[in-house]
């Protein structure tokens, strides 16, 4: 597989799911990262997990990742640089883009894979699209609960403002060129892949706000598309929805790859 620098045996949660932790390399950099696969030799669709938050919040769940395969996918979820053993230091969809291209292409060149698709979640939902811009090849993209525009992340969350002014350079009217280059909605028109929206509408950690800006822009550029908005969740859905919706949308993710 294009990238990989060894694979492990992980514990896996899952009796039917076998998951590995990956170091690949990206930018230069040896990164970390799980795999988890069906149990068997069959094809399966590709699934590139790109995780929320900064550094230990919001980390990579093996859970989490062997619940989607379960599905019916091979997934990868990178760790991004600087976290868990990686080289290097996340920048906040800056650089570390770079981190979520490798992943695609190492997913995109496993023996068992056949298409790619994309999913993120909060800050992953930016990681996200900036890979299917990246990548018109990408089967589908679906953000959960995603961020869109960089500037107004930076507007509603007073508690990330410092951590965003160290990693980006300062405030978006001192580095508006930075934050614009960590905002997807501007080169919308690169992506191919239809996009499924899901976002709490009470959802107080990434506003209901960033959907709707997405969703705008994709509908003035013509672009394919489906949102499913909830109006009685916030950012983190109760278990048995979550689990209902994890179905959903990987039923969506197959059927976008049929037509």
């Amino acid at each position: 597989m294009k990238h990989l620098h060894s694979k492990i045996r992980f514990p896996s949660p899952h009796p039917e799911v076998d998951l590995f932790l990956v170091t690949f390399y990206g930018d230069g950099l040896l990164m970390k990262g799980l795999l988890a696969e069906p149990k068997g030799d069959g094809q399966y669709e590709g699934f590139l997990y790109l995780r929320g938050g900064i550094k230990n919040v919001g980390k990579v769940r093996p859970s989490r990742i062997t619940q989607f395969a379960s599905e019916g996918f091979i997934v990868f979820a990178p760790f991004y640089r600087g976290n868990q053993g990686g080289e290097g230091n996340e920048d906040f969809a800056g650089e570390d883009r770079g981190d979520a291209f490798a992943a695609f292409e190492l997913v995109e060149s496993h023996p068992r894979v056949k298409n790619v698709h994309v999913f993120g979640f909060s800050r992953g939902g930016v990681m996200a699209l900036l890979t299917a811009i990246q990548f018109p090849q990408t089967a589908s993209v679906v953000t959960w609960g995603g961020v869109s525009d960089m500037s107004l992340t930076y507007v509603e969350r007073k508690d990330l403002r410092r951590m965003m002014k160290r990693v980006i350079g300062g405030t978006p009217a001192k580095f508006p060129d930075e934050y614009r280059s960590r905002t997807p909605i501007y080169e919308l028109e690169k992506v191919t892949a239809p996009v499924l929206i899901i976002h709490g509408v009470k959802d107080q950690n990434v506003s209901i706000e960033h959907s709707y800006r997405l969703e705008k822009r994709l509908t003035e550029l013509q672009k394919p598309y489906d949102s499913w908005y909830f109006k009685e969740y916030t950012h983190y859905f109760p278990p048995a929805m979550n689990r209902k919706i994890v179905k959903d949308l990987s039923a969506w993710m197959k059927k976008q790859a049929q037509t």
